[in-house]
């Protein structure tokens, strides 16, 4: 399986953590805390779920691809269902359909064991620069 890099500046900002990853899944989590995630309204910031589940969604794609490929995002359709409050929030990513050079993958982020937001989303494949 490809090595999948989350340890860059953004996902340890984050605070974006591996918990699993291969065969096309990949689930990821952050522990969403107050003076880190939340907005001015009091609840995480959107962005903190949608930034889970589009580094997960890259770990389920690139556990499929040869070393000499990578991924980029296209597209992601994203629905907020609930408020995400204070606490761990997990996202569960797996790949539904791997195409030549497109990937689309499906996510799901529950907090509490209760689903908060869903995601789908496609990919490019493309080679990594440098490779033939």
């Amino acid at each position: 399986m490809k090595p999948f890099a989350q340890d860059f500046e953004f996902a340890r900002a984050l605070g974006l953590q591996m918990v699993e990853r291969g065969d096309g899944r990949c689930t990821m989590a952050i522990d969403v805390n107050p003076q880190q995630h939340f907005s001015p309204q009091g609840a995480a910031h959107g962005g903190v779920a949608y930034s889970l589940a589009d580094t997960a969604m890259g770990g389920a794609l690139t556990s499929l691809l040869d070393p000499e490929q990578w991924c980029a995002t296209l597209e992601i359709k994203f629905n907020y269902h609930v408020r995400v409050g204070e606490g761990r929030l997990t996202c569960e990513a797996a790949v539904l359909h791997r195409g030549k050079r497109v990937a689309n993958i499906d996510a799901k982020l529950y907090q509490g064991g209760r689903l908060v937001s869903s995601a789908n989303g496609n990919f490019a494949i493309f080679a990594a620069p440098g490779s033939k």
